[in-house]
């Protein structure tokens, strides 16, 4: 499925990661650090919504070794 840096200010690690595929989006884990422990939510996020914050950056796909695996297949 894949794990997706979020665009954050300051030196912050957010990430998502879709969890599931529906047909017109996706159920998504959002994890972000807040002052040194994790605020995680699940979520629902439209296949519009995710592939414009895609094209405009405001998420970034992160080499993980499983799409490694899955690239080598």
């Amino acid at each position: 499925m894949g794990t997706y840096s979020l665009k954050s200010l300051g030196n912050k690690n957010d990430y998502v990661t879709i969890v599931r595929e529906m047909e017109d989006g996706y159920v998504v884990r959002i994890v972000r650090d807040q002052d040194g422990y994790n605020d995680i939510q699940t979520d629902y996020i439209s296949k519009t919504l995710f592939e414009s914050c895609v094209r405009t950056g405001y998420i970034t796909k992160l080499d993980t070794a499983e799409d490694r695996m899955a690239a080598n297949a």
